[in-house]
Order: structure tokens, then sequence, then C-alpha cells
């Protein structure tokens, strides 16, 4: 199979065994997606110094290593496969949520993570996690233009109006997540994915079923352990169970993401509801 596309041979050549995972990641997401060290920092949940030098040390060891510039063949690609599926996500999630400059959501890298997804499921047409990604961005792409009231401001998903989500690209994530689900090896991407159907899935906030999404969470908590997705557990469980039962969840947290906006904004939308 051919890569088809220069920035995904290049997302390969980045993602080398030589580096460890995140080093992989990051330096993909600098050199070849354009991605600032600040905005990769957030992205990881480091401080930028930190981010500087671990993309340095990339850069020094691939030196030393004296990694050939070439893209790989079909076995070494499979290895490197996660690392670059990691790269596209994080890309997207950049865009989707954009934290350098004046705009909230930065459309173009939203649309190449897409393309190079798409690109990506070609190269592994049978693999379900690399399905499950392309649903996730999918379904998450789909809510763009509710996204975004006339003053360029969010829109919280509640508040959403669902008519304006692309039914189109749902219908295709839909498919995409059940037949990823056949082959019956859940990984991040396809629980992600099935978290976010459960909204899609939801003619009106009110009728999201938080119980599902929490039980989804759990498994995710399981596979990938990460204080951001005991975070969203937090904000099902206040759904399903209530404000309190969500803030005994998230207090040991608070060390872990003491630089992570989110925290602080679930932490007080959650005492606010207690008054």
């Amino acid at each position: 199979a051919q890569y088809r596309d220069d920035i995904l041979r290049l997302l390969f050549i980045c993602c080398h065994p030589e580096l460890p995972a995140t080093q992989q990641v990051a330096l993909a997401l600098r050199i070849v997606c354009g991605l600032t060290v600040k905005e990769i920092a957030r992205a990881f949940i480091v401080s930028e110094p930190a981010m500087e030098q671990r993309i340095t040390r990339a850069k020094s060891r691939v030196a030393r290593a004296h990694v050939p510039f070439e893209a790989p063949g079909p076995a070494e690609r499979a290895e490197r496969m996660s690392a670059v599926a990691a790269a596209i996500y994080l890309m997207f999630n950049e865009g989707y949520s954009a934290t350098g400059g004046a705009a909230h959501v930065r459309m173009p890298l939203c649309e190449e993570a897409i393309r190079l997804a798409r690109l990506l499921l070609r190269l592994f047409p049978e693999e379900p996690e690399t399905m499950g990604l392309l649903a996730l961005l999918l379904l998450q792409h789909s809510r763009a233009k509710a996204r975004l009231d006339d003053d360029g401001s969010i829109v919280l998903l509640e508040d959403q109006d669902r008519a304006s989500w692309h039914h189109g690209l749902i219908a295709e994530a839909l498919a995409l997540l059940d037949k990823a689900m056949r082959h019956g090896k859940p990984g991040t991407y396809q629980l992600q994915a099935a978290i976010a159907a459960l909204h899609a899935r939801a003619a009106t906030f009110a009728q999201t079923d938080w119980t599902q999404i929490e039980l989804l969470y759990r498994t995710l908590e399981r596979i990938a352990p990460s204080p951001v997705i005991t975070l969203n557990r937090a904000v099902a469980v206040s759904k399903a169970r209530g404000p309190a039962a969500a803030l005994d969840l998230i207090a040991p947290l608070e060390e872990a993401l003491c630089g992570y906006f989110h925290f602080f904004g679930v932490k007080g939308a959650l005492l606010m509801q207690l008054g």
C-alpha cells in the first residue's frame, strides 16, 4: 500500500521506535503538524520548558541514531501506527479546542486530521482502532456548526441546536463504529467514539444516557488510566448521580490537574450546583 500522501509519510518517519512514544508524538506534532511547543505542552498537560526539552532530546536522539529519512516498510509501519494515530488525534484536538490565538476552533486543523485519519484507515483497513479514531473525529466534527454562536463564543453541548449537526458525518461515523465493535477488540478510540455516539444519538440533551456514558468512561479508565478521563467520568457521574458524588471523585485529581483549566471549570460548576 502506498502512503498516497507526504504528510502521512512524514508522520511515520517521525514515529521512529528509537524514540520513546511520547517523544515520537511530540516530534510529529512539532515538525509535521506545525503545532507550537505551547500547544503541544497543553496537549500533554506538561509545562512548556518540559516539552521544549522533550522535543530537543527527540531531535538529538534522531541525529545520534542516524535515523534514515525514509518511509518504513509494512512491518515497521504496523509498529508505528499507534503513535501516528495519537499524533492525528492530538492534532484534531488542538483544532477542536484551539488554545493559541483568538479562534476557539481551527477548522483547517480538524479537517486535515480527518483527511489523515481517512488515509490511515486505507493503510490499515481491518484495524478496529483506526476505524474508532476516524469515527471519533467525524462525530466531534459533526457538531462544528453548532459549537460557536454568531460572536464566535463557545456554545455548550446542552445549548446546541442539534438540527444543525452534520447528520451525514454522524451516519458515516456510526457505521464505522459498528464495524469496529464487531471485531471485539475495544480500544481507547473506539470507547471515546462510543461515548460521542451516545451524545449524537440523543435527540435532546435531556435524553442523554449518562449512566451508559459513565460505564464507558469506567472501561476507558481501566484500559488507559488518566486524570483527564476520571475528570470526564466525574461529569457523567454528576449528571447520573448528582454533584456531591462527582466532587468526591475529582478531589484526588487536583494535584495532577493543577495546570489544567477544565479541572477548575468542572469543580466550580459542581460547587455552584451545591450552592
